[in-house]
């Protein structure tokens, strides 16, 4: 039996330890699962929605509890595990609440009177069965529960992995699920590193949805593709910011210095590259050298940045730093460290030769370039792999919108920052190696589902027209037929040229088209005379 022993960023204290979940006990779950899955997947969303509403009660009645313990797990400080674990997952519900029953609805599709009379068609969404969840440590309770809730409303069971720097979340996620009069395997843990995700999807669940870095996203698709398993991967960005000269400048400097060192830096969407226009640089520059020098650092009530989560990525931001560094970048200051504690710090005389403009840092540093116009905004912007979040700053909306229209992303914002992506209309996901697959709104709930097609007709004759057998005049009632509905000129013309094939399937119409060609010659002539 292996045993993880979980420790606080903050300062090192032990928070337990945890049993490793062998592969035994995850084809168990499996099998749990599924049988918790079927019966939750068969009730009306409208049951499943009002059996997942105390949930939200739940976070509200044990807010400080659950700041608290994100905050020993992670580092971050209390005002960022509330609003960036816990409100967005509280919204995330209400809109759920609100839309899931329109969003997962029968969709009827139209039908042609000619191809399909008689017949009706439409498409309804199922549940997958069970959703593998693997979540982050930057944020590992919104990125659990998110996901989870959507799984659940769209009707699936779910197995989850918080990762192994943040075990304490994953028992509460458990705990507080517990609470709510859920089938027993519903919602399922397991504890583990990365050889413990790989055993997860060994155990080939219905669905996988991945958060987290871009190097273990393709092992997770590749491991699933051996199933193969259907993934949906949030992976990482190396999100740009655009400050046009005419922008409202203190609010995108406030913005800028939010955008980069929230969370310490370690959020998928943080400001990882900022680009200023050419006139107003010097001026910004000082401006951000200025608020960055005024951010706390510490664990105290009172600190804009907490600790660090990971040890690992502390080496990380240390190498970018002096990576840059060597290659000629000006900082702000230098790059202390106090245990898990990284002092803010802004670069410039950047350039893209750099790991710290094109690697995600993931930390708390911020490298500034100079760009001149729109066309070598836009040009500097793109020249990433990743393609996940981007803002534009300006007071011309419609350059700002333009902008915006040519970014190779999959979400953005217009004078504000990473704000967008909390929008629980919204779907958010990522292009290029930030992933693929979408979660919030009506995508992101339909995503965890997958669509059946049906087509029910009910034509009381002994066959349809496309039956055996076939014959060389059928072929030409065939290609008339097509020539009327698909060919060019108006509708007089084709009905005229192919009248005889037409009136050949005049017994499977929903209509007489020759009493349809007769309404049609009285027209005419009734023109005519007048």
């Amino acid at each position: 039996m292996s045993i993880i022993q979980a420790s606080s960023p903050v300062d090192g204290r032990v928070l337990g330890d945890f049993e490793v979940s062998e592969a035994q006990a995850i084809a168990e779950k499996m099998v749990a699962g599924r049988l918790a899955g079927g019966s939750w997947g068969r009730m009306p969303i409208k049951v499943r929605a009002s059996t997942l509403l105390p949930f939200s009660q739940l976070l509200m009645d044990n807010l400080d509890s659950i700041c608290e313990l994100i905050g020993l797990c992670t580092g971050k400080v209390r005002s960022e595990a509330l609003l960036g674990e816990i409100y967005p997952l509280l919204d995330l519900l209400n809109y759920y609440q609100k839309h899931a029953g329109e969003i997962l609805r029968y969709q009827g599709v139209p039908t042609s009177p000619f191809a399909f009379p008689g017949a009706t068609a439409g498409i309804e969404r199922r549940s997958f069965g069970v959703v593998a969840v693997i979540s982050p440590w930057n944020y590992p309770f919104q990125l659990s529960v998110g996901p989870i809730l959507t799984a659940l409303f769209a009707g699936n069971a779910v197995i989850f992995k918080v990762s192994e720097l943040c075990l304490p979340v994953g028992q509460l996620i458990v705990d507080l699920f517990g609470k709510l009069d859920l089938p027993s395997g519903l919602v399922q843990c397991i504890v583990g590193d990365a050889e413990t995700g790989e055993q997860l999807i060994d155990a080939a669940p219905d669905l996988v949805f991945f958060t987290g870095g871009l190097h273990t996203g393709r092992a997770v698709m590749q491991r699933a593709a051996r199933h193969p398993v259907p993934v949906i991967l949030e992976l990482g960005g190396k999100d740009p910011m655009l400050i046009f000269a005419d922008a409202q400048l203190d609010r995108a400097c406030s913005a800028a210095l939010y955008g980069a060192f929230c969370n310490s830096g370690q959020v998928c969407v943080s400001v990882e590259r900022l680009y200023v226009q050419k006139n107003i640089f010097d001026q910004f520059l000082a401006m951000l050298q200025t608020g960055a020098a005024q951010l706390k650092v510490g664990a105290d009530p009172h600190g804009d940045l907490g600790a660090m989560t990971s040890a690992a990525q502390i080496d990380v931001v240390q190498a970018h730093y002096q990576d840059a560094i060597n290659k000629g970048a000006q900082a702000s200051g230098p790059l202390e460290k106090q245990g898990h504690f990284l002092k803010p710090v802004v670069l410039w005389n950047v350039h893209h030769g750099m790991r710290v403009m094109r690697e995600e840092s993931f930390g708390p540093l911020l490298p500034v370039m100079a760009f001149t116009d729109e066309s070598e905004a836009l040009r500097l912007a793109n020249d990433s792999e990743f393609g996940l979040n981007a803002s534009i700053w300006s007071s011309d909306i419609g350059l700002a919108k333009r902008v915006a229209s040519h970014l190779n992303v999959g979400n953005w914002a217009i004078n504000d920052v990473i704000k967008n992506i909390g929008h629980p209309g919204l779907p958010f996901g990522g292009v290029k190696q930030s992933g693929f697959g979408r979660y919030h709104g009506a995508e992101g709930l339909r995503n965890f589902t997958y669509p059946v097609s049906g087509l029910s007709n009910r034509s009381r004759l002994p066959k349809e027209p496309n039956w055996f057998p076939y014959n060389e005049q059928g072929y030409q009632n065939f290609k008339g037929y097509m020539d009327f509905v698909y060919s060019t000129g108006s509708f007089i013309q084709r009905f005229k040229r192919n009248r005889q094939a037409l009136e050949a399937f005049r017994e499977y119409s929903t209509f007489d088209l020759a009493q349809r060609w007769q309404n049609l010659k009285l027209m005419l002539t009734w023109k005519r005379g007048y």
